[in-house]
């Protein structure tokens, strides 16, 4: 793991706002991993109600979508959308009301602890919770493993340069973010719980330490490093177990939640809450007012740059995420998503656009590589269209967390390259 500039200054201090009410959101129908929802529950020219139900499905893996404003829906038609290129997205316009469905009605601690496991995942289910760290893999089904679990890790790693949402949600939510983690461990039952978090956010630390104490729970203090928050990374360093290649955490009897999707986990059980907004941190240097906002589901990007304007110039580059492993914007009409953790503007100084050129034979992306693979002879494969051969040098097991390209001397590629063949690999196969 690597030791990166942090960036982290111009929002770690600032407390989330809620972002202004859109006019429009666009609801895209794939917000998680997996396929699209194929069944639509409104039309053009429906009403609807901040979390009313939009779209879901009857098999695979998928979590449903709910709307984030109240108002009309306009259109159901293709959209551009911030991972997948464009995407069917659901549009509505405001009423200007944000009015609730009736269904959202507070639930008292009592009622909250009397709900059993499974009901608890019914709840998850029908929230629309997915990981929030990026990963948007539908929650309920992690929730579900197959095998007991020994070890759940609440990741309040955020190691990510730029990105503060987290940190903020557990300076600001500790309290919630316990309570949607006594939910989780309700369903687990693990005969362990850790909150590891990275030593560059001491208030965290302090609060999540105050309040874990009574539950026995352990706040594993990670060193700042990248990619500590990856999740095989965050098992390793907190309770030294590996992950077997192929293999996912629950084979090894452990479960790791992001902090964010705690949180959602709470809001969805306490206050019947779909997850229909987020927080998101809007950084760069190209802004005047960078911010961490909590954002509705669907509301466009450039809503949340106006908000945090004016800029100071024209961005480089803006990226869906953080800036190791979020996605380049081709405009800024796409909506932002569940996985939305970041919106960031680089200027010319922080994107620094260089030649590539051949392969020097340094091994820095051997030496770092997060996952123990060789990313320069599965770059080779690539390029020769060796993709079987790139899947026996473990091409499956990369991270995509961007290192070999970072410090690559001569500005390969890499994780690009690795990329667009996994799609191709996986593709495939199907």
């Amino acid at each position: 793991m690597v030791r990166l500039e942090e960036h982290k200054h111009r929002t770690e201090n600032k407390s989330i706002e809620k972002s202004q009410l859109p006019s429009k959101v666009f609801i895209p129908i794939l917000q998680h991993l997996g396929k699209p929802l194929d069944i639509i529950k409104v039309k053009a020219g429906d009403e609807v109600k901040r979390g009313t139900l939009l779209a879901t499905s009857d098999k695979g893996l998928f979590a449903p979508v709910h709307a984030s404003i109240s108002g009309k829906v306009t259109s159901i038609a293709d959209h551009p959308h911030p991972v997948s290129g464009s995407c069917r997205a659901i549009a509505i316009e405001s009423d200007g009301k944000d009015e609730a469905c009736a269904e959202m009605a507070a639930r008292s601690d009592q009622e909250a602890q009397d709900i059993t496991e499974d009901g608890l995942r019914k709840i998850v289910f029908e929230a629309g919770i997915v990981g929030l760290g990026g990963a948007t893999f539908p929650t309920h089904i992690k929730l579900s493993p197959s095998k007991p679990i020994e070890d759940f890790i609440l990741n309040g790693a955020e190691c990510e340069p730029y990105l503060t949402c987290d940190y903020r949600l557990m300076v600001e939510k500790a309290d919630e973010i316990i309570k949607g983690m006594k939910l989780v461990t309700k369903i687990l039952k693990p005969r362990s719980c850790y909150i590891a978090i990275e030593d560059n956010k001491p208030e965290a630390i302090k609060l999540m330490r105050e309040r874990a104490r009574m539950f026995n729970w352990e706040v594993v203090v990670l060193e700042s490093a990248y990619p500590q928050g990856g999740e095989k990374q965050i098992i390793k360093s907190c309770i030294g177990k590996e992950v077997p290649s192929g293999k996912l955490p629950f084979d090894i009897g452990v479960v790791v939640q992001n902090v964010a999707t705690v949180y959602a986990i709470y809001e969805a059980v306490y206050l019947r809450k779909p997850l229909y907004e987020r927080v998101v941190t809007v950084s760069g240097g190209c802004l005047a007012n960078p911010k961490n906002l909590l954002a509705r589901i669907g509301t466009p990007v450039k809503d949340l740059i106006d908000q945090c304007g004016p800029l100071l110039k024209e961005p480089k580059k803006i990226v869906m995420g953080g800036p190791m492993m979020g996605i380049a914007q081709f405009t800024i009409d796409g909506p932002v998503v569940k996985g939305t953790s970041g919106v960031i503007l680089l200027d010319e100084v922080e994107e620094r656009e260089e030649q590539e050129t051949f392969c020097i034979r340094c091994g820095e992306c051997v030496q770092n590589c997060p996952m123990g693979l060789n990313p320069s002879l599965i770059a080779m494969a690539i390029a020769k269209d060796k993709l079987e051969l790139a899947e026996e040098y473990g091409i499956m097991d990369c991270l995509e967390c961007g290192l070999c390209a970072y410090l690559c001397p001569a500005r390969r590629n890499i994780v690009q390259a690795i990329k667009s063949a996994k799609v191709r690999i996986r593709n495939a196969k199907k």
